[in-house]
């Protein structure tokens, strides 16, 4: 292995500075293009210069434009099944919203709402078993997603702040499509009645809402509750944390603007 000393480094540097192009600084100095560009990168950070040091501008701190219904629906997501993480030794933190294989197009949407959202952060998908997750990186996660903290979110208050609530009173919809698509679905109840006196089965749709947290339960509630939607408490393997629509009028308003998962 060959070491370069402070002397060829600082030949390297100055020559890139004055526009040489890295692959003809290392052919002049004998060093391997790798480390001239290493140098060259290095160089630029400490001068604040680096593209990747610029944090894109936040709604939040700069007051950049925010797409607030694609905000609320993935606020509606990242209650249910988000959440926020640094891993050691990475500068950026990442949202992740895991998503079943079973669903492409809700991880369709999913990416759809965070580029809306980040329109300049980087956005992929990191395949597991049986699901991906679907993720975004941005310094300024915990400004828009202020509910973000220690332990699990059934184990601490989430509170949405004014600014968060009046995004959910303007684009109701899409915060309970998130909600949903989350933490619901849509089956098919059914069950038996009598119908001139013979037993017959009767099926029905219905959107269900399962969550731990009773601050996210309300959340959903109110929200329904302001859309006119009938819903009720159900409790289920002695587990009160479920919420079912089942009327036929809230169902009609929920499949014209939430819709099965797909």
């Amino acid at each position: 292995m060959n070491f370069h000393g402070t002397e060829v480094r600082q030949r390297a540097l100055a020559l890139l500075r004055d526009g040489t192009r890295a692959a003809e600084v290392s052919r002049r100095l004998d060093v391997p293009p790798g480390t001239v560009t290493y140098w060259l990168h290095m160089d630029r950070a400490k001068r604040g210069e680096c593209p990747g040091r610029r944090d894109p501008k936040c709604p939040r701190c700069d007051g950049r434009e925010l797409d607030e219904a694609a905000y609320s629906y993935l606020l509606g997501l990242y209650l249910g099944d988000g959440h926020i993480i640094q891993y050691s030794g990475h500068r950026v933190p990442s949202l992740m919203i895991t998503c079943a294989e079973s669903w492409p197009g809700l991880m369709d949407e999913c990416e759809h709402a965070m580029r809306a959202v980040f329109p300049d952060n980087s956005v992929c998908r990191v395949r597991r078993a049986g699901c991906r997750n679907v993720k975004v990186y941005s310094n300024h996660l915990w400004c828009l997603f202020p509910q973000h903290g220690t332990g699990m979110k059934h184990e601490r208050p989430i509170v949405l702040e004014p600014w968060q609530q009046e995004i959910v009173d303007a684009h109701p919809w899409e915060f309970v499509r998130g909600l949903v698509h989350s933490d619901g679905c849509r089956n098919m109840n059914w069950t038996a009645r009598l119908v001139g006196g013979e037993r017959k089965r009767y099926e029905y749709p219905r959107y269900w809402f399962t969550n731990v947290s009773d601050d996210i339960r309300q959340l959903y509630t109110d929200t329904l509750d302001k859309l006119g939607i009938e819903w009720k408490h159900c409790t289920r393997a002695g587990k009160p944390y479920n919420i079912s629509v089942a009327k036929r009028a809230s169902v009609a308003l929920m499949d014209l603007h939430v819709g099965p998962k797909y």
